[in-house]
């Protein structure tokens, strides 16, 4: 049974950290205002706005500090990414599982941070947050959206997104698992570590940002032939406007169609979460969920993601 972090109530204390890469100071900046008129007290972290090596926000040990520190801190409520990039990944073998666990918080993040995801539900039975991010997404005019946002953080025991959330169907079926996933390349780049994502039971979210038909169909082929599907129960897709031009998607679609040809479960597509230019959509990954293909898709979540 995963751990369900504590809802993030008015007056929270969010830390921004920046696991992966360097941000603009303006960007998070004007994402901390969001923040607190939104009524958070959000907590920059000593490494949020980077310095290098290369594009990394610190050294492995300087961004992994703070994430330990943020974890540890008991006036601290939620965690929160400024944005991905890369270089979470690095942080793996660095992580206190035992510390992260017995400091149970929200964790917010997407990107490169699918990387803390699969690791802090898998060895830490955390339940996290494919959510949007404070440079990313705080920062934008309309960049969250904040009917899921509030479904999430606030423990909504049972709710839906539909065909207004993006979702489309690609294939009937109706299945019901454990809502895991995140952005396929980081997924598919664990295989073959100690740190490798689980799939199995679960409904998988996969999106991702500039990769190509032929990339998404290479993938899931990868995917399969490493057993990563064989449990699956239904898949739903980001919706894909970061990977391909309006005039693409229906080979996009027809790539991911032949590469699931033998999957049996329900399939969707069109979610706009993680890397989107409309309001992102926040979504509680360890939790339990019903997607619906039978007629007009839903994925109908079955539990409170906090508590």
């Amino acid at each position: 049974m995963s751990t369900k972090p504590k809802a993030l109530r008015k007056g929270a204390r969010l830390a921004v950290v920046s696991p992966a890469s360097t941000p603009q100071r303006g960007l998070v900046e004007k994402g901390a205002v969001a923040l607190r008129e939104l009524g958070y007290e959000p907590v920059l972290y000593p490494h949020v706005f980077g310095g290098g090596p290369l594009y990394y926000a610190g050294t492995a040990e300087e961004r992994v500090n703070d994430l330990h520190a943020a974890f540890a801190d008991k006036t601290i409520d939620g965690i929160i990414a400024a944005r991905g990039g890369w270089g979470t990944a690095e942080l793996l073998p660095l992580l206190d599982t035992e510390l992260i666990r017995a400091n149970p918080k929200v964790f917010i993040g997407y990107s490169d941070h699918t990387s803390l995801h699969t690791y802090f539900q898998t060895h830490c039975d955390l339940n996290t947050f494919y959510a949007p991010m404070v440079a990313a997404d705080f920062a934008r005019e309309n960049g969250v959206d904040w009917s899921s946002w509030c479904s999430v953080f606030e423990g909504a025991s049972e709710w839906s997104l539909t065909a207004a959330d993006g979702l489309r169907m690609l294939r009937p079926g109706k299945a019901t698992g454990v809502l895991r996933g995140g952005c396929i390349s980081i997924l598919a780049q664990s295989l073959g570590t100690p740190w490798a994502a689980e799939t199995g039971n679960s409904i998988l979210f996969l999106e991702d940002i500039g990769t190509k038909p032929y990339q998404w169909d290479r993938i899931l082929l990868h995917l399969r032939w490493a057993g990563r599907l064989d449990t699956v129960q239904g898949i739903v897709f980001g919706d894909m406007k970061q990977c391909v031009i309006p005039e693409d998607m229906e080979l996009l679609e027809d790539a991911i169609q032949h590469s699931l040809r033998d999957f049996a479960g329900p399939v969707a597509i069109g979610l706009r979460s993680g890397h989107v230019s409309e309001p992102n959509i926040s979504l509680p990954l360890g939790v339990s969920c019903m997607l619906d293909c039978s007629s007009e898709p839903q994925l109908n979540f079955l539990e409170s993601a906090v508590v």
